[in-house]
């Protein structure tokens, strides 16, 4: 016989007393414990009693149970002072076969109502003479790894504790962390931390990894969290933060869960304000998105409540430590060394180039890696909603885009920085992305002599990228015919480089394209590169050719009368199975 005692997100504490040996949880009314939730199953998950011990056991695979901040894989050992999260429900349990006292059961609700007032935090003391005893444990025939699991759920549990504390003494010792800067605060943040270990030896269990406690602690006060394990791991390029217990990562080019995830919702959004709070950006019910960077240039995009209905979501696109260069990308198999010598031509003989691609096809590191060939003499002016670009030029302006104030005044779009920009002299323009009206402007700068522009845009192909720009140039509001558009455009895109992912999570250079001219209304396109996708390898990785589709651009005929030392032979097509294979 067990309580059980539970509480809705909003609601008050309920109990409920089972005279069996188990207890049915989920959205169906034939459970014995029925949760009016979206994230419930209908028949989710049942603890019962097993050798005198209640056990939690998951019966679906669509929705999570979580103990203690950890979502459960396999039957699991409850402790009385476990705390179960199945939706937005929390519960708790008070079994009469471990501690069947009256006095024990009054003890145990009433640390559990102290517990449930509190829905973000947990006190020490509430916890403390809970936990005295128990040890979380896991029904598994390899303990070695369910001492990981076990752990990792003790510093969750216990981190969550500790961070109180810590805010306590710090209100408590007056520190103005505002005047102090990030080693300082982070310094003393450590201090503390130690000092608040050293006062709860007698309380922390046995085989509780201090040291791991004390750095999640540590992230979480000052830091971002379980996000600076994964920022310092070179093999993940994106992090993806579907709320506090859900936690997914892009590794090698697959998405995976991770193990990692936050203590609350609350601590979610703190590293969310920790982010974008020195950019002068902001967050709130008023404005629940945000676009934002990292110190280090990686992309962060942020939204909240009332637009999520599973808590804060944070997407971060990381970039690499080191700059990349044209001869990275060949070896990881991204473009022959032919297509990077046609570019090099192109970028140095000022030709306008637009990166077109999908979604995380790698269009912003293309076009960081195609500036690196703009020679050093010349001024560049780059234009972002949000800097992420890293030009090393010597002569660079950097324009970012401005949100609205809290009034709803203020914003300064891409528009009103490109119109800026041909005031500043610039030699070359690089816009970040064209994604709307700013697309007219674009154009219009590289057909009035600003030459050598680049930029990036969403198309599943080059020949979409044309349908695509006549949208977002009618999308600046001016109704102009689409014969003039796609004359603008003939005239003002001179080679598209079309960047392609495919499912193995390879990225690769698929097409290069040149615009050769407008005919009978249509734009016509030549493909001068392109990738011949032959299958998949043993690995699961696309594999193919390289090739030269057999045509020479049109313009190097005009290179070629002033005097451009040029190497004609990478353009011959000698045939099916003799490109470069990757």
């Amino acid at each position: 016989m067990f309580d059980v005692i539970y509480q809705a997100k909003g609601e008050r504490r309920k109990s409920l007393q089972f005279n069996g040996e188990h207890c049915r949880i989920g959205s169906d009314k034939k459970n014995d414990l029925t949760l009016r939730d979206r994230r419930v199953a209908k028949f989710h998950a049942e603890i019962s009693e097993v050798n005198k011990e209640c056990v939690i056991e998951e019966f679906t695979t669509n929705c999570a149970t979580f103990v203690n901040g950890q979502k459960i894989v396999q039957p699991t050992v409850l402790a009385e002072a476990d705390e179960i999260v199945i939706g937005s429900t929390r519960i708790w349990i008070h079994a009469a076969t471990t501690s069947g006292s009256p006095e024990s059961k009054d003890s145990h609700l009433k640390a559990v109502d102290e517990l449930s007032s509190h829905p973000m935090e947990t006190t020490a003391e509430s916890l403390s003479s809970l936990h005295a005893g128990h040890n979380h444990v896991t029904l598994s025939n390899q303990p070695a790894s369910g001492q990981s699991h076990v752990n990792e759920s003790g510093v969750l549990h216990w981190g969550v504790i500790v961070h109180e504390r810590l805010l306590k003494q710090m209100d408590l010792r007056r520190k103005d962390v505002h005047r102090m800067s990030d080693q300082q605060l982070r310094d003393e943040t450590e201090n503390l931390i130690t000092e608040i270990l050293l006062d709860m030896t007698g309380l922390l269990p046995q085989g509780l990894d201090i040291e791991q406690l004390k750095i999640r602690v540590l992230n979480e006060a000052v830091g971002l969290g379980p996000l600076e394990k994964f920022l310092a791991d070179d093999s993940i390029s994106e992090v993806m933060v579907n709320n506090f217990a859900e936690v997914f990562v892009e590794r090698d080019g697959k998405i995976v869960r991770s193990e990692y995830g936050f203590s609350s919702d609350q601590a979610v959004l703190s590293v969310i304000e920790r982010i974008i709070t020195p950019i002068g950006r902001r967050i709130d019910e008023s404005s629940p998105m945000v676009d934002a960077r990292l110190k280090d240039g990686s992309r962060v995009n942020a939204i909240i409540a009332p637009l999520t209905l599973t808590g804060p979501s944070l997407t971060i696109r990381k970039f690499c430590r080191t700059r990349l260069q044209f001869a990275d990308l060949v070896g990881f198999g991204s473009l022959s060394q032919e297509m990077v010598d046609f570019l090099r031509v192109c970028v140095e003989t000022r030709k306008n180039i637009v990166v077109s691609g999908g979604t995380g096809s790698g269009k912003t590191t293309l076009l960081n890696v195609l500036s690196g060939f703009i020679p050093d003499d010349e001024r560049i002016v780059t234009v972002e909603d949000a800097a992420e670009l890293q030009l090393v030029q010597p002569n660079l302006v950097c324009l970012e885009a401005k949100p609205v104030n809290l009034e709803g005044r203020g914003e300064i779009t891409i528009r009103d920085l490109l119109k800026n920009t041909l005031r500043m002299r610039p030699d070359r323009i690089v816009v970040g992305e064209c994604r709307g009206g700013e697309t007219l402007d674009m154009l219009q700068a590289m057909n009035t002599g600003h030459d050598g522009c680049l930029t990036t845009a969403h198309a599943n192909s080059p020949r979409d990228l044309i349908s695509r720009l006549e949208v977002m140039v009618l999308m600046s509001g001016m109704s102009l015919p689409v014969n003039a558009i796609r004359e603008q455009v003939a005239s003002a895109v001179d080679v598209i480089v079309h960047q392609t992912r495919f499912p193995c999570g390879t990225r690769k250079i698929s097409r290069i394209t040149e615009v050769v001219g407008i005919e009978s209304g249509t734009v016509q396109l030549q493909d001068i590169f392109a990738f011949n996708r032959k299958g998949y390898n043993e690995a699961g990785k696309v594999v193919g050719e390289f090739q030269p589709e057999g045509f020479i651009p049109s313009f190097y005929e005009e290179l070629a009368t002033m005097g451009t030392s040029l190497d004609l032979s990478i353009f011959k097509n000698h045939g099916e199975g003799t490109g470069v294979r990757y």
